[in-house]
């Protein structure tokens, strides 16, 4: 049927500014949420050019209110000496009820809240998609890795079988 999205498709217009590869790697992704961020000027022209490092983000919440750390967004190719700092905490603009969800699991359970995904809307807006995630042991790495590679050596036997 024309128009229906199956899950994972991305809606049209929607276009993924940086990836957090790593995170996938280093974590289970339990839950994805949208967040708003709050950008200065010479911020969202660096994003906007795809010039974003979400490797080691990760979520603070403080004070109620929750904050994007350690994400790298360079410096703007033509702004002036009023560029923004590159790694300063940004603040993530969520409900309320969001902030004290995350927080509620954060604490008590000792997960992590990591920034996902970055990505311009078609309405030109800066949105995160970000996960709270469990850490996974060495062990847990190794198997995904073993996985991932059984996986590619069944695709590619049956790629050369059917050709």
């Amino acid at each position: 049927m024309a128009g229906k999205r199956r899950k994972g498709d991305r809606p049209p217009g929607e276009r993924t500014v940086a990836t957090n590869r790593k995170a996938y790697h280093d974590y289970f992704i339990q839950e994805t949420l949208e967040a708003g961020i709050a950008l200065t000027g010479t911020e969202i022209k660096s994003v906007r050019e795809g010039r974003v490092n979400l490797r080691d983000g990760f979520v603070l919440i403080r004070d109620g209110e929750a904050w994007l750390m350690n994400v790298h967004i360079a410096p703007y190719r033509h702004g002036n000496r009023q560029n923004h700092e590159e790694t300063r905490p940004r603040k993530l603009l969520l409900h309320r009820h969001e902030i004290q969800r995350l927080h509620g699991a954060v604490t008590q359970r000792g997960w992590t809240i990591v920034p996902l995904r970055m990505y311009i809307t078609p309405r030109g807006l800066a949105k995160v998609e970000i996960g709270l995630a469990r850490g996974k042991r060495k062990y847990d790495k190794r198997a995904a890795i073993a996985e991932r590679d059984a996986r590619r050596e069944m695709e590619r036997a049956l790629k050369e079988r059917y050709l």
